[in-house]
């Protein structure tokens, strides 16, 4: 990348990544794995008079295991200030055993990940009912940041996976919407950019894997869903850029779905997540239209 965006990035990293972690108000397991937890945000001024709406979150990290749920956790409680119930969930990642050719730890555990991510979902509203009480889980919107993005768009589509896929569901799941950060959301571009060296194909195991897993996993290969769903990109974002987001709002296009796809100018990766940035409160609010 040219050094002025190589410059910005690193700026924009080191700013969100600036705030200490925040404790969550409560964790609860859902598995016996110690990556099978979910931490539990209450709405830091709830209204007495109407429930909160719950927002589950997804963080990213190209699904390796260096990157968890605590750098997104001054996002989860910038959620809760804004008055919103938060559910901020953790699922197993890549093995920290180098990758081939030594680039570092492997994105991604196949079929671990996503098997996660489904009991995660399932054990949701049992979990928030105990831990939030005053969640209005009528009321709930997924989101996700990079590879957590993916995630909230293929936890959105379980209705319409393959028959065969042991996380389909029968029906839609009871979501108000999903918005989705800068979302590693349509495979073969991300693959074709080296989007986070090649972490989408190593998610899902590489070589002949990669094309045979691809419709299990790949959100274009999802659609139509039938959940509103709006994807928030920066336009100027090197990690995972633009064409990615556009590729998928094509395809839902061509689906016959309506994707909302809202590009910040002067943007990268990072500001979606960063509490001191602008572009963190328009994501509340993208968040907000679809609770509300």
């Amino acid at each position: 990348m040219p050094d002025d965006a190589a410059a910005r990035d690193a700026a924009e990293e080191a700013s969100a990544f600036s705030h200490p972690p925040v404790d969550p108000d409560v964790t609860a397991t859902y598995g016996d794995h110690p990556d099978q937890v979910i931490d539990f945000y209450t709405p830091r001024e709830p209204d007495p008079e109407v429930p909160a709406p719950l927002v589950i979150v997804l963080h990213g990290g190209a699904w390796r295991a260096p990157y968890d749920r605590r750098h997104i956790t001054p996002f989860a409680d910038f959620l809760a200030r804004r008055g919103f119930a938060v559910a901020n969930v953790e699922y197993r990642r890549g093995a920290t055993i180098p990758a081939q050719g030594g680039e570092g730890p492997v994105a991604g555990r196949w079929p671990d990940t996503f098997d996660d991510i489904a009991a995660a979902l399932d054990a949701l509203p049992g979990l928030a009912r105990e831990h939030l009480p005053k969640a209005d889980l009528r009321r709930t919107v997924i989101t996700g940041h990079s590879a957590g993005g993916h995630l909230a768009l293929w936890a959105a589509a379980r209705h319409v996976l393959p028959a065969d896929a042991p996380w389909r569901t029968d029906r839609p799941a009871p979501l108000r919407g999903v918005v989705a950060l800068a979302p590693i959301a349509d495979f073969t571009v991300a693959e074709k950019l080296n989007v986070c060296s090649g972490a989408s194909r190593q998610l899902l195991g590489g070589g002949a894997r990669f094309a045979e897993r691809q419709p299990y996993a790949d959100p274009t290969f999802l659609l139509p869903t039938g959940i509103a769903t709006t994807l928030v990109q920066g336009r100027t974002d090197v990690i995972v850029p633009e064409a990615v987001a556009e590729s998928y709002a094509e395809a839902a296009a061509r689906a016959g779905e309506v994707v909302g796809l809202t590009l910040l100018e002067d943007v990268g990766h990072f500001p979606l997540i960063d509490p001191a940035a602008d572009a963190c409160a328009v994501v509340a609010e993208e968040i907000a239209q679809l609770a509300w």
